[in-house]
Formats: structure tokens, C-alpha cells, sequence
């Protein structure tokens, strides 16, 4: 079957063709796509580390969340991955070219590539690519299985950027999109045609946070040999894994909750099996789309608390909106936890340890660029999510600005629709603060 979905994407490709040649031999700067070089020699990111002297078995994930895999550097006993801000490698000699692993930061960089195997873990992937934005991992994933004449079936209410390069960027170079309800799945099939290459999910999608039900729709793209990949940064895999519900691969913005303290930019793309990564690997050396070693050293910092921040996350952002519920200004509050919300079960089911994440909406009656404009700290008036700090957004006006008006209201952002990342502050605080800036609408 994934024969099956790679031949449909790639438009089976053969042995002489480019990219098959370069994925069986050498790049131009000495590295193939997929790092296999690497993996031949037994080498990754962990080389350059003391002999590991041996874990328990089955460690959590809040346990891999903090190490995964990383152990002290082999020469100074450095707890932590170091920073290598190198372009190039020295190569000891041609026989032994790429013995250590590495010879340009374009294709593989020790730190990052160490950022790269601790996010696979974490999502239960064989391997990752990370890239400078979630953009970025979204361009990767359409670019690599996707080309002129192909079918995606792809969420209706998805983040405005991905909307935005479907329509603009992919579409006038040939590419087909169906933009379809992704709460049932039957609607799902029914705009699979001929020429469908991927499925395209987001759960919970921003801003709307619908859900998808991840092992029907991989049931259906596995049945008719479609690669589906799932933007799951809402969730994050601390929610989430939708490698764990059949999807084929898996989209994270890493800005968000794997940072998680508003530092860095990154986003990651991650692959279920050797041929998926080597495709997608492939593309990101062609294209260039890497992120730097400072970057990478950052997140690989940040992420180790990416389970507590989500646990008080979730836990305040269910009393925040249980308050909006009650508040007579506010007409609608979804968030997944919820009674009300449409998908509650399939939100328990689907989501780990009765957790549903930091993101929620609400309706507000009344003018939201005055609430905007009069809430008080300690939230925080901009754009990103996930982070430590609560940030408010009117989305008509500011993060889905570029949707048209029409599609923005079809799948439910009105004029007054006001989404809210809750951050790790005292949920009583951000509660007050809310109840004074709509008690003066």
C-alpha cells in the first residue's frame, strides 16, 4: 500500500530518474538526501556523545519529552547538545568522505539533525525533517508529493496561511484543491477523484478547532492508496500523534508549543516510514529549507517543558471557558473539553489523558476591536499561540485576514470571533482581566 501511495504521489518515478539517482548516490555536497549515508555507518546525531550506559525500558513520554536520546558530549561531559554553527565539515580523506557523518549544514547539521530524531520520537516517526517555519514544513510536504495535474483533498477552516498558498502559489503552478468539511469523514471520500495524490487534515484546526477523525480518514486514504498528512500543531504530540491514527505524516509548527516561550521560528515535518523521509528529505536539500543550529538549540531546550506548560494550559483553559459560557456578552465558547462542543466525543477519544489543549474561541456580542483595544494584562494582543504568555487575537482582522470574507464565514469566523492561546498564568488573572474588558462592551 505505501508502494501504492508513493507511485500515485511521485508519479512512479524510476530507478534513472533524478531524484532516484540522488537518493542512490552522493550529493553535490557530499551528503544524500535522506542522511542514509549516515545511517549506513551507524552514525547520527548522538555520535559525537559518551557511551550511553543504558535506559530503563518504556520510558513516558514526558521522560523523552526532556532527553530523548540526548546524552553528555563525548569530550567536555556537556549535559546539553552543543552549537554547532559550522557550514562545512572536515573530511579526514576521500576513503573516508562522510565517516563522521556530516560534511555541509545545508543537508545535515549536528544539532539539528539532534532536534530532528528527539521530534520524530516524540511523534512516533521514523525521522524528521525541521525547517525554518510551519509555512515552511507545509511548502515541504505539498512540493514533495504533489506536482501539476495532482488532487488534494484538503480542510475547509485551516490556518490562513496554508488557505493562502494552496490558492496562490499552488494552484496557478497546475495543482488541484478540494476544500471540503473534514468533520465527516464520507465527505472526506466523496471528493477523492482520480488524480488524488493527498489528504490534507488539520485537527483541531485553527481557528475554528473542528477535529478530524484521524483513523477513519486514514482508513479511507489507506483503502484508496492516498498519502494523508495531518497538521497537528494545535494538538501537539503531547495531545495528540496522528502517526499513531494512520496518517502518513505528520505537520508541526514549532513555534508554537514546542517553544512554547515565543523565542524562536521552526517548524518540522515528520515521516512515518524510510521511503516517506527520503522523499521528504530529498526536497528539503533541494530547496534549501533548514533551520539554524541556534535555532535548533533552542527548541531542543524549550521543548523539555512542553508538558507541563500543555498540562496548566489545558487545565486553564477549560476555566476560562467555562466563565465566557456563563458571560452574557458571549454568544458561543468552543473548546474541545467542553460539554457543548459538537465533536466532545470524538475530542475524549482522540486526545491523551483527557487533555485538549490551550486554544479555545468565543463568540463576543458587541464590538472585538474595542475588546481588543481595552483587555487588560496580563493578556497580550498579537499573533502566535502556544506560548507561556496569553495572547488574544481577533482573527477576521489579524491571523486569517487573508481568507476571503466569504470562505472566513463559511467555516465560521464571523466579524466577531475572538480566539485565545492560554498561557501558563494564574487562570483566576486572566479571568478577571476578560470579565472587566466585556463587562465595558
Amino acid at each position: 500500500m505505501l508502494a501504492q501511495k508513493l507511485a500515485r504521489s511521485l508519479n512512479s518515478r524510476s530507478a534513472s530518474s533524478p531524484w532516484m539517482r540522488f537518493l542512490n548516490s552522493s550529493c553535490s555536497n557530499g551528503s544524500n538526501a535522506a542522511g542514509s549515508s549516515i545511517a549506513a555507518k551507524g552514525i547520527s546525531a548522538r555520535s559525537f556523545s559518551l557511551k550511553d550506559h543504558g535506559w530503563i525500558p518504556d520510558c513516558s513520554m514526558d521522560t523523552d519529552i526532556v532527553h530523548g536520546g540526548v546524552v553528555p558530549d563525548d569530550k567536555t561531559g556537556a549535559i546539553l547538545t552543543p552549537v554547532y554553527m559550522s557550514t562545512t565539515f572536515v573530511q579526514e580523506s576521500v576513503d573516508k568522505y562522510l565517516e563522521k557523518g556530516f560534511s555541509y549544514s545545508r543537508t545535515n547539521n549536528p544539532t539539528v539533525k539532534m532536534l530532528e530524531e528527539k521530534v520524530a520520537k516524540i511523534e512516533n516517526g521514523h525521522d524528521a525533517i525541521c525547517v525554518s517555519t510551519g509555512m515552511a514544513a507545509t511548502a515541504s510536504c505539498i512540493n514533495a508529493f504533489m506536482k501539476a495535474g495532482d488532487h488534494c483533498v484538503i480542510t475547509n477552516c485551516s490556518y490562513g496561511g496554508t488557505n493562502r498558498i494552496c490558492r496562490e502559489q499552488f494552484v496557478p503552478l497546475g495543482m488541484e484543491f478540494s476544500f471540503v468539511d473534514f468533520t465527516d469523514p464520507a465527505t472526506v471520500e466523496a471528493a477523492i477523484q482520480p488524480n488524488t495524490t493527498l489528504i490534507f487534515s488539520e485537527s483541531p484546526t485553527n481557528p475554528t478547532l473542528t477535529l478530524a477523525d484521524l483513523d477513519a480518514i486514514s482508513e479511507i486514504a489507506q483503502r484508496r492508496g492516498i498519502l494523508h498528512v495531518c497538521d497537528s500543531t494545535f494538538a501537539t504530540p503531547y495531545v495528540c500523534r496522528p502517526l499513531d491514527h494512520g496518517a502518513d505524516l505528520t505537520i508541526q509548527s514549532l513555534t508554537k508549543y514546542y517553544d512554547g516561550l515565543n523565542i524562536g521560528t521552526g517548524g518540522a515535518l515528520i515521516a512515518k516510514t524510510p521511503e516517506l523521509y527520503e522523499r521528504i528529505k530529498l526536497v528539503q536539500n533541494m530547496h534549501g529549507n533548514i533551520m539554524s543550529p541556534m535555532t535548533a538549540f533552542l527548541m531542543l531546550q524549550t521543548m523539555k517543558t512542553m508538558g507541563l506548560r500543555i498540562r496548566q494550559q489545558s487545565a486553564s483553559a477549560m476555566k476560562i471557558a467555562s466563565f465566557l459560557e456563563g458571560h452574557p456578552k458571549v454568544s458561543r465558547v468552543v473548546y474541545p473539553g467542553l460539554d457543548s462542543h459538537p465533536q466532545k466525543e470524538l475530542a475524549d477519544r482522540q486526545h491523551r489523558d483527557g487533555l485538549h489543549g490551550g486554544m479555545l474561541w468565543f463568540d463576543v456580542k458587541g464590538d472585538p476591536i474595542k475588546l481588543m483595544d481595552t483587555i487588560k494584562r496580563p493578556w497580550t494582543l498579537c499573533e502566535n499561540l502556544g506560548a507561556t504568555e496569553s495572547i488574544i487575537t481577533a482573527c477576521a482582522v489579524m491571523t486569517h485576514a487573508n481568507m476571503l470574507r466569504e470562505d472566513r464565514l463559511k467555516v465560521g469566523i464571523t466579524d466577531g470571533f475572538i480566539r485565545i492561546s492560554v498561557g501558563i498564568e494564574d487562570p483566576e488573572d486572566l479571568i478577571r482581566s476578560l470579565e472587566d474588558a466585556l463587562d465595558g462592551l
